[in-house]
């Protein structure tokens, strides 16, 4: 047993301490540094109201929240696996197109959802105001409407904007099976209930799974749909705590029971992909042969898709588009050019800064051997787990400790006082920005080192490149476009990405998606609209990449 040990270790790469390593572990560390900051001042807050949120507020936020996971869980659960299930087994009208438009929601922010759906369906809106010229109704009193700002529509929100994570991952489990297994089902007297429930389900229970905890981590970040329908979570809570209490270890306290609860949905995701296990029948195992629909059957199967397709982008585009270009002249309103450059400016800057630094950990990590990479690597994807709120809890307070301890040393040493020079600039904003979307970068990126032949490198090596050498002349080159799908994907979740730029933006600093939510929270939706359009449009590429890329 030694001896196979022995052979084994051959061939891993040894253990080197260079520049490269230590630039992965500085980047590592500063990925990691705002969650740990995050227990850190938890558990060391300056006054402690942990008892007083215990016994008042934080019971409510906790369930408040397990009961929008529930929710959500429950219906993009069903809506994407149903909806991956009628696509791969069935030909019906518009499943070609459905195929894809079924990811479009994925470009629609949550929140975006939410002003659209509560403009379409309020009481001036034109379903109740249809209901009413329509009855003859003469107000609220002659009828009864469910109440639209209330968690229940919350959740029907976030679920329509999530239910893609569940689809694709659902979609792609579904045309890996063997077309073999349904053909023995169907010659067993299994019919299309059993062959989902007994056949297609259990195989696709992982890929169900992982695209569910996607969609729960995103529900329990949530920030701008739950406060719009006025929904208390524990994202909420922060921001209760924090600005309107004036608490920040409180804040920090409330963070640190949502990264535990989000490290606990990552371990259960981990662990249910760990455990599975797949096993192809033969060499000569046919793909599934989708099987032709016709009649009710079919025009069934079309609206079960479009049901889900239309609420999740149809709507939140048309509502938007209307109240757009009903009135021109919002598109030359005050404050939206600003906004645009504001985003386009933090962004890009995340963007690059996240994608560059991903590539140097990635590169680093692999030559300093195996072991490391093993270790390395899954902890720092664990910042696209994190919430916007929790990293703007670990990142700002900290940072503002830092930057007084700086303005004291120079105050003390030139008797000038520079003030905030970090806490008052996009940097803590853009920091944040590579640090909740440095999994992205470095998966793609990971993914992307892993296609490269090994021995072009060595070659390069052995021609006297050196390290940062055959980076730029083998690896970049070979890599482009997954690099720049990358930049591209990072730069389109900074747009969209709403908790934390409305904590650590500089002040009088409007991104894209602040002003979305900020006028709209004001009931002015026709001057949200044209920015709300820009972040929808920006998001349609990265889905358009997505879909061509799972063709």
């Amino acid at each position: 047993m030694s001896d196979q040990n022995t052979q084994a270790k051959r061939f891993l790469p040894p253990f080197r301490l260079d520049g490269w390593s230590i630039g992965a572990a500085l980047i590592a560390c500063v990925v990691l540094a705002p969650m740990l900051a995050v227990v850190w001042i938890a558990f060391h807050p300056t006054e402690n109201i942990w008892p007083h949120l215990l016994a008042t507020v934080l019971p409510r936020y906790f369930a408040t929240t397990l009961t929008m996971m529930a929710g959500v869980g429950f219906l993009t659960a069903a809506m994407g696996t149903g909806a991956a299930w009628l696509v791969v087994m069935y030909r019906f009208p518009g499943r070609g197109w459905l195929d894809y438009a079924l990811l479009f929601p994925l470009a629609i922010p949550a929140y975006v959802g939410a002003f659209a759906l509560v403009d379409f369906l309020q009481y001036s809106g034109p379903v109740q105001g249809g209901l009413r010229a329509a009855m003859g109704w003469q107000s609220a009193r002659d009828y009864w409407f469910p109440e639209v700002r209330s968690q229940w529509f919350a959740i029907l929100v976030l679920s329509f904007a999530l239910y893609p994570y569940v689809y694709l991952l659902a979609r792609a489990a579904f045309r890996e099976q063997s077309g073999c297994s349904y053909e023995v089902a169907r010659a067993l007297g299994a019919g299309p209930w059993a062959l989902f429930l007994r056949v297609g389900l259990p195989l696709a229970r992982p890929a169900v799974a992982t695209g569910v905890a996607l969609a729960l981590m995103e529900t329990v970040a949530d920030y701008g749909t739950v406060t719009y329908f006025g929904v208390q979570t524990l994202t909420t809570g922060i921001f209760s705590t924090w600005l309107n209490g004036n608490n920040a270890g409180g804040a920090a306290q409330i963070a640190g029971v949502m990264l535990m609860l989000i490290l606990l949905l990552v371990a259960t995701e981990r662990i249910s992909r760990r455990r599975a296990r797949f096993h192809k029948q033969s060499r000569a195992s046919r793909p599934v042969a989708p099987f032709a629909l016709s009649g009710g059957r079919a025009w069934l199967a079309n609206a079960l898709c479009l049901f889900p397709f239309a609420m999740g982008f149809v709507l939140p585009v048309g509502v938007m588009l209307v109240h757009a270009f009903a009135s021109p002249s919002v598109w030359l309103a005050p404050g939206l050019a600003g906004a645009l450059g504001n985003t386009l400016f933090v962004g890009g800057i995340a963007a690059v800064l996240t994608v560059a630094a991903a590539v140097f950990l990635v590169y680093g990590v692999r030559m300093a051997g195996r072991g490391v990479a093993r270790v390395v690597l899954p902890l720092t994807t664990l910042g696209y787990a994190a919430p916007g709120a929790v990293l703007a809890v670990g990142i700002l307070i900290p940072l503002e400790a830092l930057d007084n301890r700086v303005a004291d040393a120079v105050l003390a040493l030139t008797g000038h006082d520079p003030g905030l020079i970090m806490t008052g600039t996009a940097g803590a904003l853009i920091l944040a920005f590579a640090v909740r979307f440095f999994g992205i970068a470095q998966g793609a990126v990971d993914a992307a080192f892993g296609r490269v032949s090994p021995s072009l490198p060595m070659a390069a090596r052995s021609l006297g490149r050196t390290a940062g050498g055959a980076l730029q002349s083998v690896y970049m080159p070979l890599m482009r476009g997954s690099v720049a799908t990358a930049l591209l994907v990072v730069f389109v979740d900074c747009v969209k990405e709403l908790p934390a730029t409305l904590l650590l933006r500089p002040f009088n600093f409007n991104t894209l998606a602040t002003r979305v939510f900020e006028l709209a929270s004001l009931e002015k939706l026709s001057e949200a609209a044209p920015a709300a359009l820009v972040v929808m449009a920006v998001g349609l590429c990265a889905v358009g990449l997505l879909a061509r890329a799972n063709r």
